[in-house]
C-alpha cells in the first residue's frame, strides 16, 4: 500500500531504541526525511539515514532548541511523533512510595515533552497542514494498574492529543493517539527498567516473567507485541489515508484492554 508520504518530513521524539526507532525506520522507508531526536545517540538510529540531534526534550530549552534544529534542517515539519517516555524511573510500588521528585520527572519525561515539543512544533505545522500522532499507554485506560506517576501522565497526554484535535483540526492539523499495552522494548526487557523490576519484586527469573505477562494480562494474541507493529499504526496515522482521522485514541495492545 503506498501511503503517499514520500518527500514529507517528520520529527520523531524518543527515537533511539524501541517504537521510536521503529518509527523511524518505518517512515525513512516510506521516503520521509525524518529528524530522530533522542537524549543518546546510538549506532542503530545512526543507520537509518535520519538526521539525528541529541537533545534531553525534559527541559523547555532542549525541546525548543530541539524542533529550531529540526526545521532548520529539514526546511519545515509536516508531521510530528511525540513519542518519548517511560524514563529509566518507572516506579514499582503504590502512591505512598513514589515522593515528589519522582511525579516531576515523570510529567516532564511522559507529558511536558510533548507540550514543549508541540509549542514549538506547530508554527511549521500549521503552514501546510500536517499530523501529529502522541504515544500515550493502556495505562491511562487503566491507571489503577500503576504505575501510578506514569500513568497518570499517560493520561494527560491522552487528553493533551483530543484537545489539540479539536483546536487545530480545523486549521489543517490532525491529531491521534496510539496507546500499546506491552511491547518488547526496554521498558519490558532491561533488567534494570520496569519489567526487569516487576519480576524482582515477584521473585521470578526476568525472561520466565516476560513469558508469563500475556496470560496475567488476559492478551487476547498471548503475546507481547513487536515495536514495528505500534511504529505501522503510527505511519498509518500520518498519512493522507487517514485524513478522515483525528481526536482518535487507538490502542495497539493484544487485547487487554476489554471495554469498547
Amino acid at each position: 500500500m503506498d501511503l503517499r508520504l514520500s518527500g514529507k518530513t517528520a520529527l520523531v521524539t524518543g527515537a533511539s531504541r524501541g517504537i521510536g526507532l521503529a518509527t523511524v525506520r518505518a517512515l525513512t522507508a516510506e521516503g520521509v526525511r525524518v529528524a530522530a531526536v533522542s537524549r543518546t545517540v546510538t549506532p542503530e538510529i545512526e543507520d537509518t539515514g535520519a538526521t539525528v540531534l541529541a537533545a534531553d526534550l525534559a527541559t523547555p530549552d532542549g525541546a525548543a532548541d530541539a524542533v529550531r534544529r529540526a526545521v532548520a534542517a529539514l526546511g519545515g515539519l509536516d508531521l510530528l511523533v511525540n513519542n518519548v517516555g517511560g524514563g529509566d524511573g518507572v516506579e514499582v510500588g503504590g502512591f505512598l512510595s513514589v515522593d515528589e521528585e519522582h511525579w516531576r520527572g515523570t510529567f516532564d519525561v511522559n507529558l511536558f515533552s510533548a507540550v514543549r515539543v508541540t509549542r514549538a512544533a506547530l508554527p511549521s505545522l500549521l503552514e501546510g497542514g500536517g499530523a501529529i500522532v502522541n504515544v500515550s499507554s493502556i495505562g491511562a485506560r487503566l491507571p489503577g494498574a500503576g504505575p501510578i506517576a506514569y500513568n497518570v501522565a499517560k493520561a494527560g497526554l491522552t487528553a493533551f492529543g483530543k484537545a489539540l484535535a479539536e483546536e487545530f483540526g480545523p486549521r489543517g492539523v490532525r491529531v491521534t493517539t496510539v496507546s500499546p499495552g506491552p511491547v518488547r522494548t526496554a521498558i519490558w526487557e532491561d533488567p534494570d527498567n520496569y519489567g526487569g523490576k516487576l519480576a524482582e519484586a515477584a521473585g521470578v527469573e526476568h525472561a520466565a516473567f516476560l513469558e508469563q505477562v500475556p496470560a496475567a494480562l488476559g492478551m487476547t494474541t498471548g503475546r507481547i507485541a513487536e515495536p514495528e507493529e505500534v511504529a505501522a499504526l503510527v505511519t498509518f496515522l500520518l498519512s493522507d489515508l487517514a485524513a478522515s482521522v483525528t481526536g482518535s485514541d487507538h490502542l495497539i495492545d493484544g487485547g487487554v484492554v476489554k471495554t469498547a
